[in-house]
């Protein structure tokens, strides 16, 4: 295997793992967002604070323009139908909701973070599966 392939392997991998940082703006027609499940919010800026501000929330933080984020909302999804009548779930798109973005360091997508009364209590760094997202809300809510 020559070193250019090895390379190539690597930033992949690298990638799929750690997910997708602001700077690997790459667009791509995801086709996601058609899919969208009732159950899950979008919310922006503007939106942010009051949707967070009391109970249990699961926000993901994501783009359209990054694989593995595409890769995340169905399981995002997943873990919202499991959590229906429990806790909240939203998702905010990073290139509409910069400020929010910032304002919890989320350099890195996909990120999730699990809110109680508007503060952030666990945080998640690229593709999480649903069976650990549900067990971090149901955590919170203890």
């Amino acid at each position: 295997m020559n070193k250019i392939t090895m390379l190539t392997g690597l930033l992949i991998s690298s990638l799929m793992i750690n997910g997708c940082s602001k700077n690997d703006r790459e667009p791509v027609d995801s086709g996601v967002e058609s899919q969208k499940a009732f159950s899950v919010v979008e919310l922006d800026d503007a939106t942010f604070d009051a949707a967070i501000a009391s109970g249990v929330v699961l926000v993901d933080f994501w783009a359209p323009w990054c694989p593995p984020c595409r890769k995340q909302l169905p399981l995002v999804d997943q873990a919202a139908s499991q959590l229906e009548g429990i806790a909240r779930v939203a998702k905010v798109n990073v290139d509409k909701g910069k400020s929010t973005a910032g304002k919890f360091k989320v350099s890195s997508i996909p990120t999730l973070i699990v809110f109680k009364d508007g503060k952030e209590v666990k945080k998640f760094v690229g593709v999480t599966q649903p069976d650990v997202l549900v067990k971090a809300v149901k955590a919170a809510l203890q």
